[in-house]
């Protein structure tokens, strides 16, 4: 690692994959600020700010306030909001809030900290995206679409940005075991049953599989990968097993 200071923000960072990308990223030296409706119940390795991440005026608020007094070069867009529901469920209330809070916030944060990766030269965005980014399995109707949106976003950053040295990648996980995916898919039941089944590798990912690939996207050595989506998945983006 190079002397250049790391800033890293990192939404929806209290717990799942957002708090083990901050403990991993802390680990390698960024400074963590981490963003969250909920304080993390184990302690946090930086500094957290408790914000509801809907709320596009309390976003604009917390990150001029990081931005008066750090200059971030790397953003990690984690948080997400999924509710499983067929297209004929749906209602706009909802619509609109997945999409606040998977899609909008993404590009509000990421806006906050260009200029001053702009001034660096440097940075590092990563989206948190998901396997349903394909439209693999139903239910997903407005989840998947803000996840493909992710992942587009990515690659019209890299568009836009790649001449001011900044990337902008996708992880892109399948079943892992956080709070959302327990809540949709208890423990012996027959859905998280049925989840199973359409994983090659026979076994639900850990948050801290998902950060390292993270981590990978964030490191200075990946400056020539940009626009770039990673599944980690266990095979599950195949779509094989279906």
């Amino acid at each position: 690692m190079s002397g250049r200071e790391r800033v890293t923000v990192i939404t929806g960072a209290s717990k799942g994959i957002g708090h083990a990308t901050a403990r991993r990223l802390a680990r390698e030296g960024h400074t963590i600020i981490g963003l969250a409706r909920t304080e993390p119940e184990n302690g946090f390795p930086g500094i957290f700010h408790t914000v509801d991440l809907s709320d596009r005026n309390a976003v604009a608020g917390a990150m001029n306030a990081i931005a008066a007094v750090h200059e971030v070069n790397g953003v990690v867009n984690n948080v997400g909001r999924s509710h499983p529901q067929a297209v004929d469920d749906i209602t706009l209330d909802e619509y609109d809030l997945v999409m606040q809070l998977n899609l909008t916030t993404a590009l509000q944060v990421t806006q906050a900290y260009i200029p001053s990766m702009k001034r660096q030269e440097f940075g590092r965005i990563v989206n948190i995206a998901s396997e349903h980014a394909l439209g693999l399995v139903p239910r997903r109707t407005t989840y998947g679409a803000t996840k493909a949106g992710l992942v587009n976003f990515a690659r019209e950053w890299t568009l836009d940005l790649a001449s001011f040295g900044i990337t902008a990648n996708v992880v892109a996980p399948g079943p892992i075991e956080t709070g959302m995916l327990l809540e949709n898919n208890p423990p012996d039941s027959p859905q998280r049953r049925d989840l199973l089944r359409r994983v090659p590798m026979g076994r639900i990912g850990k948050p801290e599989e998902v950060a390292h690939a993270v981590a990978f996207f964030m490191s200075e050595e990946s400056a020539y990968i940009s626009g770039q989506t990673l599944f980690v998945c266990g095979g599950a983006s195949l779509g094989s097993n279906l």
